[in-house]
């Protein structure tokens, strides 16, 4: 073997052209892999943190109640004694928060717009205040009854500012309406397309504005240690709950505010249990991130197929120029598969040494562009969920990119090799070549 290795690295060496070239070009594609996937990752970490901390958790365990069979009201009753059983049948939960669930009608003197709001204890959401960019005002007023948070956007529709006092109706889960005044005490950047669509006020205020009492809220949103066991923890929950005497609705991939009309059609009254993760809840998210992985896989194809062409075709001008020289070597006794693994080391030598200084650029070439803090096009904002391009170096990541350039690379140099082998020596060796 070192004898090969010895051989595979002169070839390369008195070939500098070509092998500066080729292995150049697997440089590259490793580099372009490398940043391609960082981008990824970091995407994804970016928009499953901003959307964990608008609307939804990791893992959701809500429902609806029915006072009577036509009506739907998405809360939880004694949600306390529910929140025991889930923080004990919880695997790797890491925090939990209570929310309340609402949508109603922003009313400014200036105009109005239709909102999902939020009602929340902003004692208890340290995310929350890390994560949101508050550009006015103070996040920690809203433990202020009446108080509430809105976004920039929602704050120029409707002309208002710190200290503005804007009037939240809706209508209440018996069917009257009602509306609070609030005044705003904090106005955020955005989070994304739809963060303009979101106020939050104390969870107090939104019981108030509901008519319900201090034993209800609309839901606990569960954060894991390792969020993509959220399917997982989700199945078992329903478990859980279901042997503990709740009623649990049928898993449905939609968000709580798509299954309202699905609920009212269903001949039941009182409190049904719904156990959702943030895929569920946060559809446009999902198929967002399964299109930029589709994306990527097609690109990384794409450029894998041009390495593979430009190996074989460089080992085939390789052969050519050596025919004499494997002839030579078949006629004093080098077999077949000796041959073959001479040409088969050289390839997987120069992938392997290319590929790891590609990681190792791409690896500079992500912390280089983190440390730039671009920012992203504005409608690439909205829908990323973020200002700045992220990227997020992922170790294991990185290694599988390694293996994957050099192992395929190596695999394109199969078939030349396996032609140099198959050379008669006598032939060969009186090759014009």
């Amino acid at each position: 073997m070192n004898t090969l290795l010895l051989i595979a690295a002169r070839n390369l060496a008195r070939n500098r052209k070509r092998t500066l070239l080729l292995g150049g070009a697997i440089a590259v594609v490793t580099v372009l892999l490398v940043l391609l996937t960082s981008l990824f990752n970091g995407t994804q970490a970016s928009m499953l943190r901003n959307a964990t901390t608008l609307s939804t958790g990791h893992v959701n365990v809500a429902g609806f109640y029915k006072i009577t069979s036509g009506t739907a009201a998405p809360v939880v009753t004694e949600y306390a004694k529910l929140r025991a059983l889930v923080e004990k049948e919880t695997p790797g939960l890491q925090s939990l928060v209570i929310r309340g669930r609402g949508f109603g009608k922003l009313v400014s003197d200036a105009s109005s717009q239709i909102a999902v709001v939020s009602g929340i204890d902003i004692a208890q959401e340290a995310n929350f205040k890390n994560i949101l960019e508050i550009v006015h005002g103070d996040v920690n007023r809203l433990s202020e009854p009446h108080s509430i948070l809105i976004f920039e956007a929602t704050a120029e529709r409707l002309e208002l500012k710190i200290g503005d006092n804007v009037t939240l109706s809706s209508q209440t889960y018996r069917g009257s309406n009602n509306s609070i005044d609030c005044k705003v005490v904090a106005i955020a950047k955005p989070l994304g397309m739809f963060s303009s669509f979101f106020a939050y006020v104390p969870l107090q205020t939104l019981r108030e504005l509901y008519g319900l009492d201090q034993t209800t809220a609309g839901g606990i949103q569960l954060y894991l240690k390792d969020w993509e066991q959220a399917e997982q923890v989700a199945a078992k929950l329903r478990i859980a709950l279901d042997k503990s005497g709740y009623r649990v609705m049928d898993h449905m991939d939609l968000p709580y505010w798509r299954k309202f009309d699905i609920v009212k059609r269903e001949d039941w009254t009182g409190q049904k249990i719904d156990v959702t993760t943030w895929m569920d809840e946060d559809p446009f998210m999902k198929w967002t991130l399964f299109g930029f992985r589709a994306l990527i896989v097609i690109i990384f194809m794409v450029l894998l197929a041009i390495i593979i062409i430009g190996v074989m075709n460089t080992l085939w001008m390789a052969i050519r120029e050596r025919t004499r020289e494997v002839g030579a070597l078949r006629a004093i006794g080098m077999q077949r598969h000796t041959v073959m693994a001479m040409f088969v080391t050289e390839g997987a030598l120069l992938a392997l040494a290319s590929s790891t200084i590609g990681v190792i650029l791409g690896v500079a070439a992500a912390f280089a562009l983190n440390a730039a803090h671009l920012k992203m096009i504005k409608g690439f904002q909205m829908v990323l969920m973020s200002e700045t391009v992220t990227l997020l170096v992922n170790v294991p990541t990185v290694l599988i990119s390694l293996l994957v350039i050099a192992s395929v690379t190596t695999l394109g140099s199969i078939l030349p090799a396996w032609r140099a082998a198959r050379l008669q020596p006598v032939e060969a060796m009186h090759s014009s070549n």
